[in-house]
């Protein structure tokens, strides 16, 4: 959650934002390559724990029938979010031309196809996730003409597309159901290991995190299959590296899998070793995971505004319909890459506050609509 901030305060207030991929080799600085690559944690982390997440409640009720009925509910109610307040947090555009479907909606995605699944044992649909995950870079090279009905229907499920509605509107599914689902299907097949006995458990994430960057590197050195961008060699040994590990978020590729949620299992196996300062400040967040992601956009977006007029652009050339956030095309706006850092840490400490105060209101009552925030 707190490296999630990054990305957004980058994502919208630094000077070249709007007009330079950051991991695009030929352009980018090693350090924006690195600000944005470190951010590619979070999505599939996200996706997998909340998976988990099903696993353990399930677990806890030992009710498929109650755990299906609130998984739908949830499922839904976060597709609604994404497509209303998420979405106006990101574009603070009041007639929504652009509708953006992002990680909010992949959970919720996931959460509704979870929950009519979950008779199924949880090997079955942790397959069914292996499966998703390894195989889904196979649709790209299936020799489908452009405008065959099947490509229709199946790209919106596994690539980002673009689909204009309306007069100067579009729907962009920026995070494909599919892919997004296989680890999420993955997540609840591992929710069981988060109740194993403490050693045990440390041990197997050891594992499976360093068998999955094995793996990584492996498929990636081989250069075949596994993402849409094969590395190549750099003008260098550094930008070499940055091209080897450049994998794609969009949709999430095998590879991308692989040396994301490696390191997530690294990091689980050490989490419980980390000082019990750093766990208490950080816990303060997960608690309240949903009511922190919409807050912090809001309050990344007014800092954006803020920036804007201080740095003399009038209210009357701001522009929300284009999907620049308010920042007007042609004209140079934004922050260097080492402000981006200051102001993320202002905004996580920020929040510090309202979190806990949340997180402390969550435990102590009771009432329905706490369980969907």
């Amino acid at each position: 959650m707190i490296i999630m901030a990054l990305d957004h305060v980058r994502d919208l207030m630094h000077e070249t934002s709007i007009t330079q991929i950051p991991t695009e080799l030929n352009t980018a600085s090693p350090q924006l390559f690195f600000t944005r690559w470190i951010t590619h944690l979070c999505a599939p982390i996200f996706v997998f724990l909340a998976g988990s997440s099903v696993h353990l409640s399930l677990k806890n009720k030992n009710d498929i029938k109650s755990t299906k009925e609130l998984l739908l509910m949830r499922g839904f109610w976060l597709l609604i979010l994404e497509l209303t307040i998420v979405n106006f947090a990101i574009f603070f555009d009041i007639g929504f031309h652009t509708l953006i479907i992002e990680v909010i909606a992949s959970i919720g995605f996931g959460f509704i196809i979870l929950g009519l699944l979950l008779k199924l044992s949880s090997r079955t649909i942790g397959y069914i996730g292996l499966a998703i995950i390894f195989c889904h870079n196979l649709l790209p090279i299936i020799p489908l003409a452009e405008s065959s009905v099947i490509r229709t229907i199946l790209a919106p499920l596994f690539s980002p597309t673009i689909i204009p509605f309306l007069p100067e509107r579009v729907f962009i599914i920026g995070y494909p159901p599919i892919p997004w689902l296989g680890i999420i299907f993955l997540g609840y097949a591992c929710g069981h290991f988060f109740t194993l006995p403490d050693h045990k458990k440390t041990k197997l994430f050891l594992r499976v995190g360093v068998g999955a960057l094995l793996l990584f590197i492996t498929i990636r050195f081989i250069n075949i299959y596994g993402d849409n961008e094969q590395w190549t060699t750099q003008k260098n040994g550094l930008y070499t590296f940055l091209s080897f590990m450049n994998v794609s978020k969009y949709p999430p590729s095998l590879l991308f899998c692989l040396v994301t949620l490696g390191i997530m299992f690294l990091m689980l196996a050490v989490a419980e070793k980390v000082h019990k300062g750093i766990q208490k400040f950080t816990i303060v967040y997960g608690k309240v995971p949903l009511f922190y992601f919409v807050l912090h956009f809001y309050f990344i977006h007014i800092l954006t505004l803020v920036m804007l007029l201080l740095q003399g652009i009038p209210w009357s050339e701001f522009e929300f319909s284009n999907g620049t956030f308010g920042r007007p095309k042609g004209i140079e706006t934004g922050i260097p890459l080492w402000t981006i850092y200051a102001i993320w840490i202002f905004v996580v400490l920020v929040l510090y506050k309202p979190c806990l105060w949340f997180g402390n209101y969550k435990a102590t009552h009771n009432k329905w609509w706490l369980k969907y925030i």
